[in-house]
């Protein structure tokens, strides 16, 4: 293939996974280390650091055709029943454990899936029992997701009045074409009602969620719904590039070149492009830009409490199938569906399937990769913290960036990203990897 052929090839949007998440690749987790590093890990009290709590709720409406998370359309009441009196007796599990027990929660997030496909009696009961176990009246942040659709009135009241801080729309798009093109289950007209419902209650921080690049977005309906957002004039805006990891419709489709979707997905140039002009359009009417996913309307008050302090090494207790946690230096995933995961909380036993202990070099490169999605990162922290002169350790990495134009500074100071770098950050993060790591499969 010519190098004109190859560029083409890596600017399209192929099948896998783009976004990082994490460091080490996760491929690297083993269902062994849950014995020889995640137990021992549970089994001592941490450093002074802070911990949160995840909440995996798996339930959705409908199964949106780029979704890669476990998620279940066909429960039945009483199997989420079962499945809610799993998290509770889970989180017992947890405060149980001296790595856990007694310590406060900073920040709690509900994530899915779909939380709000919850009734209000089922989150209240949730609330409760986990609460009991270990209250978090006093936490920086509570965040949770909700699908339009889902909310009423009566229940963003009643989430709200459950102390919720932060309030996550995944609105994704606005054009009703593209959002059952894609497989959503909610309509603009639901996403206007929902939003000035949330907005009548005074949340403290009411975030939305759109893709860049979903099934048969054009130049105009992207910028319709850029202008949209803006209208209803969030605290936050988050905006992904969609991306194809192997478990989606989607990616089902084009791998065997059978079904409706075979080349319908946006190239990563368009993607960036429309990114690149939604930040543009929301700087000019106000807002900052503090990551490569987010502009919020003012940054003096406006925080991702739950994003930053698990990018600087937080412990993250994670309940649900599926579910990814961090503690005492050690990374661990649940049993990934759910009977198993079910008869292992019916056991006693935290339901941990696979888990993974970095080296101090691979945390601090975990921090450093994951703190550049910022923009900037400090190497004083860096030095600080481990002790390392990053300047120095990726001297390389940074020339190659600077030698792209995408590097504006790297200096005592700070190193700082350009726009270009920021729109393309996931994909220039693997040159800071160890070259073990640099080719393997991510997930």
């Amino acid at each position: 293939m010519s190098d004109t052929g190859r560029t083409a090839a890596a600017e399209k949007t192929g099948v896998g996974s783009h976004f990082i998440a994490n460091y080490p690749p996760f491929s690297l987790w083993t269902h062994e280390a849950v014995e020889t590093d995640a137990k021992p890990a549970l089994a001592h009290r941490p450093a002074d650091v802070p911990l949160g709590l995840y909440l995996h709720i798996p339930f959705c409406r409908k199964r949106c055709h780029f979704c890669y998370y476990r998620v279940y359309t066909d429960r039945n009441a009483s199997e989420v029943a079962e499945y809610l009196d799993l998290l509770g007796r889970e989180w017992e599990l947890y405060a149980t454990q001296p790595a856990v027990a007694g310590r406060p929660l900073r920040f709690v997030y509900f994530g899915g899936g779909t939380p709000s496909f919850l009734s209000v009696r089922q989150l209240q009961g949730l609330i409760d029992r986990l609460s009991c176990v270990t209250p978090w009246t006093d936490a920086d942040e509570i965040t949770f997701e909700c699908e339009p659709g889902t909310l009423t009135e009566p229940k963003l009241a009643a989430i709200r009045e459950m102390g919720i801080t932060r309030l996550s729309l995944g609105l994704e798009h606005f054009d009703d074409q593209v959002l059952e093109f894609n497989g959503r289950a909610h309509r603009s007209a639901e996403i206007f009602r929902a939003y000035t419902f949330a907005q009548s209650l005074d949340f403290p921080q009411v975030n939305i969620d759109l893709i860049a690049g979903m099934l048969g977005d054009t130049d105009e309906k992207w910028r319709a719904a850029v202008d949209q957002t803006i209208e209803l004039s969030p605290d936050s805006v988050t905006i992904y590039q969609m991306e194809l990891p192997f478990n989606t419709t989607i990616s089902s489709d084009l791998l065997t070149g059978t079904g409706r979707f075979t080349d319908t997905v946006a190239d990563w140039p368009t993607k960036r492009r429309w990114v690149r002009e939604a930040f543009e359009t929301l700087e000019q009417t106000g807002y900052t830009v503090v990551s490569a996913y987010t502009a919020v309307k003012d940054p003096a008050t406006t925080r991702f409490v739950y994003r930053d302090q698990l990018w600087q090494g937080a412990d993250l207790a994670a309940l649900g199938v599926a579910s990814f946690g961090h503690v005492n230096g050690v990374h661990m995933q649940n049993l990934d569906t759910w009977r198993p995961y079910a008869a292992a909380v019916q056991r006693g036993e935290i339901p941990l399937n696979r888990a993974f202990r970095p080296s101090d070099e691979e945390r601090l490169i975990r921090e450093l990769v994951l703190q550049l999605k910022l923009g900037s990162v400090r190497p004083a922290y860096f030095q600080g913290k481990y002790g390392v002169d990053v300047l120095e350790r990726f001297a390389g990495a940074l020339a190659s960036l600077r030698d792209d134009g995408y590097l504006m500074a790297a200096d005592a100071g700070q190193i700082a990203l350009t726009r270009d770098g920021l729109l393309q950050v996931d994909g220039l993060l693997p040159r800071f990897f160890l070259p073990e790591h640099t080719n393997l499969r991510y997930t």
